[in-house]
């Protein structure tokens, strides 16, 4: 329930903030709007405010279907317009004013989204610290030479001046700039107490557009915060009950491998499968300051076609966290910042999507978006602020791509009509228009195919 009332709220939200945007400035351009709508079907709410902008006498509607909304302006090619009030509609305002509206509803998500990112930098959040987990074997970070518990100080884009790292989700953020954008990223971190730096270069310029997927991260090696390897909450009937362990064990050995932290106690678990079958090896831990000894024997788990080991209990403790809080002038600023490169990822991973240098696997539709509003909602406010800004950025990026059916494809026939003092026909219009909704129809699909593959797959 609280996934379906979190989705709803965010649908809501978003559509009624990018249809404001659209509205305002109709009506800070002289352009009289007849109706204001967040949904379609069946009106469940309906109100005329008595005090309004002179000439308007808009109706503002909450349909019973949330899955969109619209502004309907008077405008000559939807319907007759009477000689007085030739002057109030849209297709009558000059081209700036009409692009300014269309551009209106999804910069008002861009705003929304600085807004919000602004937020949460204002009230501060816990985000883990930047120590590093012990890396994947051969994955990048340990070919580097990182081992585990390394504390990330100062990292940037290849090329660029080192900036101060103040969380784990700070730095998880730049390696995927750094993927995408095909740059190395430098890494200054100090290992223990010691009290000295060093530096490394982790080459995300190797890595293929393609594999910028939900397992760039195993192939970089960064996976997660520094955790104690300690067993948690131990399930019923699993095979960590099975074989003894009970929550709060900490673990220092697997078979011949000494454990590090969570990270690697965990990477150990799933690869612990031979000929599908778990494979038994001795456990060393400390339990209440006494070393024991227990050997425990893994399910095997099918995960999306790969057999990997499983122990039905929570492993690794809580990462060491941080509160990451900004001032206003600061917070508003990386709110605007963050704005930005989200936007610019957005539409790069779309650019490599079309072309075919990324897989379209990355591709989410209603269910995955629905999933993670539920999710974020539970985790607390911050992090479904966070959400809200993410999905908002996405709508308005969305929105600006040159697609007959959004406001990017009008923007494009304005441009047209700037450019050559012409307006698109009809005719042409209704073939882009054609063109626009089978693409659309198209994305859709593989959207909601993947949200399906994700979630039951």
């Amino acid at each position: 329930m609280l996934t379906v009332i979190a989705f709803i709220v965010a649908l809501a939200l978003l559509i009624a903030v990018h249809e404001y945007g659209h509205y305002r400035v109709a009506v800070a351009c002289g352009v009289q709007v007849e109706r204001f709508s967040i949904g379609f079907g069946k009106a469940l709410l309906r109100w005329t405010p008595r005090k309004q902008r002179p000439n308007q006498n808009t109706e503002f509607v909450i349909a019973a279907f949330p899955f969109g909304g619209y502004v309907k302006m008077l405008d000559e090619r939807e319907g007759p317009v009477p000689e007085k009030d030739r002057h109030l509609a849209f297709n009558n305002r000059p081209l700036r004013m009409r692009a300014a509206i269309v551009a209106a509803g999804p910069a008002a998500n861009l705003l929304l989204a600085v807004l919000l990112y602004a937020c949460v930098n204002w009230y501060g959040v816990q985000e883990p610290k930047a120590i590093l987990a012990s890396p994947l074997p051969e994955s990048m970070a340990a070919e580097a030479g990182l081992r585990g518990g390394e504390s990330v100080q100062r990292a940037a884009l290849d090329g660029d001046e080192l900036d101060p790292i103040r969380s784990f989700e700070e730095l998880r953020w730049l390696l995927m700039r750094g993927a995408l954008d095909g740059r190395d990223v430098r890494i200054e971190y100090a290992r223990g107490h010691t009290g000295g730096t060093a530096e490394l270069v982790l080459p995300l310029s190797t890595v293929d557009a393609s594999e910028a997927d939900a397992r760039l991260y195993r192939r970089i090696g960064v996976l997660g915060p520094w955790t104690q390897p300690v067993i948690g909450e131990v399930f019923a009937g699993g095979a960590a009950e099975k074989s003894g362990l009970k929550a709060g064990d900490l673990i220092y050995q697997v078979g011949a491998v000494p454990v590090i932290d969570g990270a690697q106690l965990r990477e150990l678990i799933r690869t612990s499968v031979k000929a599908d079958k778990g494979t038994t090896q001795v456990w060393k831990l400390d339990r209440n300051g006494r070393a024991q000894s227990i050997e425990v024997t893994p399910d095997a788990h099918d995960d999306k076609g790969t057999i990997v080991g499983r122990i039905s209990a929570y492993v690794g403790a809580t990462p060491e966290m941080v509160d990451v809080q900004y001032g206003p002038i600061d917070g508003l600023w990386r709110g605007v910042v963050r704005t930005w490169e989200v936007s610019a990822l957005t539409l790069r991973m779309m650019g490599k999507m079309l072309i075919g240098e990324a897989s379209l696997r990355n591709l989410s539709g209603p269910l995955t978006i629905a999933d993670y509003a539920g999710k974020s909602a539970q985790m607390g406010l911050t992090s479904y602020l966070l959400f809200l800004a993410l999905i908002s950025v996405s709508l308005g990026v969305l929105n600006l791509l040159p697609l007959p059916v959004l406001d990017g494809g009008h923007l494009m026939y304005y441009l047209w009509e700037g450019l050559t003092g012409r307006v698109v026909s009809d005719v042409w219009m209704e073939r882009m228009q054609r063109g626009g909704v089978a693409l659309l129809m198209v994305m859709m699909v593989i959207a909601v195919f993947n949200d399906v593959t994700r979630i039951f797959g």
